[in-house]
């Protein structure tokens, strides 16, 4: 296995970043702490290789394919490392480790098409499509592996290099996944910087960035946003989101509710597109309720290594904290915690899986984003009340509407005001379709062929047609 060393810069001696197991609390590990002066030369490195690699599609598929290959062959390496600092279970690392190595594979059979333009003027037009230049990718700590995955993997393809920065609460498995990858893609093609702020503001900002490529919170995406300004770079922000889940009247609460139960709790919780509210009817409002608090009550919480263990811990210090705050808040508003509502004792990062019900419906842990273990269900009398309510806050990513009959189902799912709606399952995504959100949820489109071509500019030649 090659040693994790992408983004260090020659005769530079960083300093560290301590790296912390967030089943325990302690520090583990480290990383380096590189400091933004250092881009230069990692902008510089990948805008030079970027000349050979955005020369042939055929030899960019070919190391794709051969990425993808060497992602799985170091599964036994990257999984248990994700899991140690980042916390899940070590079979969804297994299955994040995966889906890195299936989007290498879907992208590498990718490639823009040339189309003729035909306005009956006796020109021959033909769109055809140029790379941007050198990438910024900017990763969270949730899913560091799967999430970077879509920015490089559909930026390589259409011919782009990459400089890949990950949260500094997750380094060490994306330099090990750097590492990796260079066994297979030329020299300085993508490039893994680590540390702390004002790392990635730079990488925003940098005037040698043609695109930037965010995941993350509201404001820190608008910061980005305006970094990306100053050299009119393009950018793709996906900012989290809120989403709804709809239940109707006829739905079978039974069948549903470990579907639903996950839906909101894998990954603790950490998931932008998690169910982080639910709407049910009055009148199986305390069973919904039940159901998913028997649930809370019995799912084996714990560290991620340990086989047994379904749920991890909340990822670092300062999420723990803000998952705390937004729990006691609504407690002291009115709520009640039907299971959890505290911090388990104890090491580490974790927090008691939490129902919420008789929650005020202004509160925050309904209007905004908890990120965490903690789920608020609230009832409804009318089904267009529910819907309004689904729709009223200020984000856009997904949602969800469980019944019976389909066809209403879908008929409700369409009045939702978000980029992606399922109909009895929640945040399952094709590599091939659209992934994008409204209003604060994001801005630009990733995934299938929209992600492709977001790493595209199109240019056009005209020529007279033959005599």
């Amino acid at each position: 296995m090659p040693t994790p060393e992408a983004g260090r810069t020659p005769g530079h001696r960083a300093s560290r970043l301590a790296v912390v197991d967030p089943a325990t609390g302690d520090a583990f590990d480290e990383a380096p702490d590189q400091q933004p002066d250092e881009l230069d030369a990692v902008v510089d490195r990948a805008r030079r290789a970027w000349t050979g690699w955005r020369a042939d599609p055929a030899a960019r598929a070919t190391g794709l394919r051969a990425a993808a290959d060497a992602v799985e062959a170091a599964g036994d390496d990257l999984a248990p490392l994700l899991t140690r600092e980042q916390g899940k279970p070590l079979a969804e690392s297994y299955a994040e480790v995966a889906r890195t190595a299936a989007r290498l594979r879907y992208f590498a059979g990718l490639a823009p098409r040339t189309r003729p333009v035909d306005d009956g003027r006796p020109v021959r037009g033909e769109i055809r499509w140029r790379p941007l230049g050198p990438v910024g990718a900017i990763v969270p700590w949730n899913f560091p592996l799967q999430i970077a995955a879509a920015k490089f993997a559909p930026a390589l393809a259409a011919g782009n290099t990459v400089v890949l920065k990950p949260s500094p609460y997750t380094p060490l498995a994306t330099r090990l996944l750097g590492s990796v990858l260079a066994t297979a893609l030329p020299q300085d093609v993508l490039t893994v910087v680590t540390g702390r702020e004002p790392l990635g503001a730079r990488l925003a900002s940098h005037p040698g960035i043609r695109h930037v490529t965010f995941t993350g919170s509201v404001p820190t995406g608008r910061a980005v946003a305006g970094a990306a300004a100053s050299s009119l770079a393009r950018v793709t922000l996906e900012l989290g989101g809120n989403d709804a889940a709809v239940l109707l009247d006829d739905v079978d609460v039974d069948r549903i509710a470990d579907r639903l139960f996950w839906a909101a709790f894998r990954n603790c919780g950490q998931v932008c597109m998690a169910v982080k509210r639910v709407y049910a009817p009055a009148r199986l409002h305390a069973e919904v309720v039940e159901a998913l608090a028997h649930r809370a009550k019995t799912v084996v919480v714990g560290p991620g290594l340990d086989p047994d263990t379904r749920l991890g811990p909340v990822n670092n210090a300062p999420q723990l904290a803000r998952v705390e705050r937004v729990t006691r808040q609504a407690l002291a508003a009115g709520a009640r915690a039907a299971a959890g509502g505290h911090r388990l004792d104890g090491p580490g990062h974790f927090f008691a899986p939490t129902i919420l019900t008789d929650v005020p419906a202004d509160d925050p842990v309904v209007t905004g984003e908890q990120f965490g273990p903690v789920l608020p269900v609230l009832p409804y009398r009318d089904l267009d009340e529910a819907v309004e309510a689904a729709n009223g806050t200020d984000f856009g990513l997904g949602g969800s509407v469980w019944g019976t009959d389909l066809d209403r189902a879908e008929a409700v799912a369409d009045r939702l005001d978000c980029g992606t709606a399922w109909i009895n399952h929640h945040a399952e995504l094709s590599l091939a379709q659209p992934f994008a959100g409204v209003k604060n949820s994001g801005v630009g489109v990733a995934g299938g062929p929209w992600g492709l071509y977001g790493n595209l500019r199109p240019f056009v030649v005209h020529r007279p047609q033959e005599a």
